[in-house]
């Protein structure tokens, strides 16, 4: 109206805007054109080598590259890519008495281990043994075979500690192999304390149950496996990828590796190298 008013009646443009309560350099404003190309092709990239990575995980990484790019920017470009995973709600009834894990006050103290499973294309079944740090959530290591018996437990947890050193405690589940003669031989040859939780209560190992949720998502449920080979393979370049590239929340987005070697320099961190 400012415009009709000033250009039809050739009234000023000073009046014009004094008569509709407008401010001159609101009606003199032009917006600048978006700039979001470069935000696009980053937020994209990212997105298709972290096909489950949500905002959270891609926004530390991208920060990483561009230092300058606001939160706001970032998420805005995101939701309008509509890039944001879609999640099935869980309701979950609240604990009346909560206990908080404890966090390891240096690396070794206390490793978490449990199994998982899953199938191949084939409709044969394996498995997977995980070890975690509980310190810096590190991947110490995921065996993978169709069986794993008490003696090959043994046999991954012997092959950690050559490079990493050994923990001085074991966090656990109840199941066959880790109730074992031979497990428990091992600990006493080596001094570690076996810690077992409570049957039925897997929040008492959080660590690893939170562990074994990310692997199941990014890795179990993401792929289809065709032999134990593929699985393997797989695994192995996600282990690296989840220990030195994957930003953590708990760990303020730093990845394990960074976290390890800015809290405890002088432990090892395995070379995926």
């Amino acid at each position: 109206m400012v415009t009709y008013v000033h250009v039809e009646h050739g009234l000023s443009l000073r009046r014009a805007c004094r008569a509709f309560r407008l401010s001159r350099s609101v009606y003199g404003y032009q917006p600048k054109e978006s700039d979001d190309e470069l935000v696009i092709e980053a937020l994209v990239r990212l997105a298709e080598k972290h096909p489950r990575f949500g905002f959270g995980k891609l926004f530390p990484l991208l920060r990483r590259e561009q230092p300058m790019w606001n939160h706001k920017r970032v998420l805005r470009v995101y939701r309008a890519l509509k890039l944001h995973l879609r999640r099935k709600g869980k309701k979950r009834l609240p604990s009346r008495h909560p206990e908080k894990l404890a966090v390891p006050a240096t690396a070794n103290l206390c490793w978490s281990v449990d199994f998982m499973s899953d199938v191949l294309m084939s409709g044969q079944r394996f498995r997977t043994f995980n070890v975690l740090d509980d310190f810096n959530r590190e991947a110490l290591a995921i065996e993978v075979d169709t069986t794993l018996p008490a003696a090959r437990v043994v046999r991954v947890l012997e092959r950690v500690v050559a490079w990493r050193g050994c923990p001085a405690k074991l966090r656990m589940d109840n199941g066959p192999e880790l109730v074992s003669v031979a497990l428990a031989d091992w600990a006493e040859k080596r001094g570690v304390d076996l810690e077992f939780i409570q049957p039925g209560k897997p929040t008492q190992n959080s660590y690893i149950e939170r562990f074994n949720r990310t692997f199941r998502h990014e890795v179990l449920d993401f792929y289809i496996f065709s032999s134990l080979r593929e699985v393997r393979e797989i695994v192995e370049d996600w282990l690296k990828q989840y220990n030195e590239q994957r930003p953590h929340e708990s760990l303020g987005d730093l990845t394990p590796s960074e976290y390890l070697a800015i809290n405890s320099p002088g432990v090892s961190t395995f070379d995926w190298h």
